[in-house]
């Protein structure tokens, strides 16, 4: 497997390399959503229009291509459907010294997982718990990372208490962290796991689709 550009794929979906080809279903997912929920989005920016959803892709393809990121289009296995989006990104490669032990010793040592969103149809599903636990296993067992962060909007209760659940470490809070959705100067709850965590967070994850 490409550890740069894999799929990664679970019972109920898969997580292929995001391309042009997913405008279209990006799109659908995210209008479909926006109509029956339209307070989905309110903390996440997702695009609803062709033009939007390219840029959007073209945006994380260049990120990809400077080496600071790995988009994924997230598919329902069953019958291939577009259901949202997420990536890698904020990836770390630390400086270390050629002669220290870590040295070369992982593709990459720290990253964030972020841009995440589902069609409402996929919230409160399986669906967000095995993309996290198909990035989570990547990001810990192949690139063999020493981090992960996530961050989310401090007002976005829903995603602090679904990190949370998983074994996301709260960190603080950085103010003024980012553009919000709302185009406000965003205060981010900023959360975390280590590889020393990974062991428990994977039982856990494996828990919850166990129960789904």
């Amino acid at each position: 497997m490409d550890s740069a550009s894999p799929i990664l794929s679970a019972s109920h979906i898969r997580l292929e390399p995001l391309t042009l080809s997913h405008v279209g279903g990006l799109v659908l997912a995210a209008n479909a959503a926006a109509a029956t929920d339209p307070a989905l989005y309110q903390w996440s920016p997702v695009p609803q229009t062709e033009p939007d959803a390219t840029h959007y892709i073209e945006t994380a393809l260049a990120w990809k291509a400077a080496g600071t990121a790995v988009p994924f289009a997230i598919l329902r296995e069953q019958d291939g459907a577009v259901i949202g989006s997420t990536r890698f990104w904020n990836i770390e490669r630390w400086a270390w010294p050629q002669d220290h032990p870590q040295s070369g010793r992982r593709e990459v040592d720290a990253c964030e997982i972020g841009y995440t969103w589902f069609a409402r149809s996929a919230v409160r599903t399986a669906a967000n718990t095995e993309a996290k636990f198909l990035m989570f296993a990547h990001a810990f067992e192949t690139w063999q990372v020493l981090r992960v962060c996530l961050h989310t909007d401090v007002r976005n209760t829903r995603s602090r208490a679904a990190i949370e659940r998983i074994g996301g470490q709260f960190e603080g809070v950085l103010r003024s962290h980012r553009l919000a959705a709302d185009y406000t100067p965003r205060d981010s709850a900023r959360f975390s796991i280590v590889a020393a965590e990974w062991p428990a967070v994977k039982e856990r994850l494996q828990q919850r689709l166990h129960r789904a």
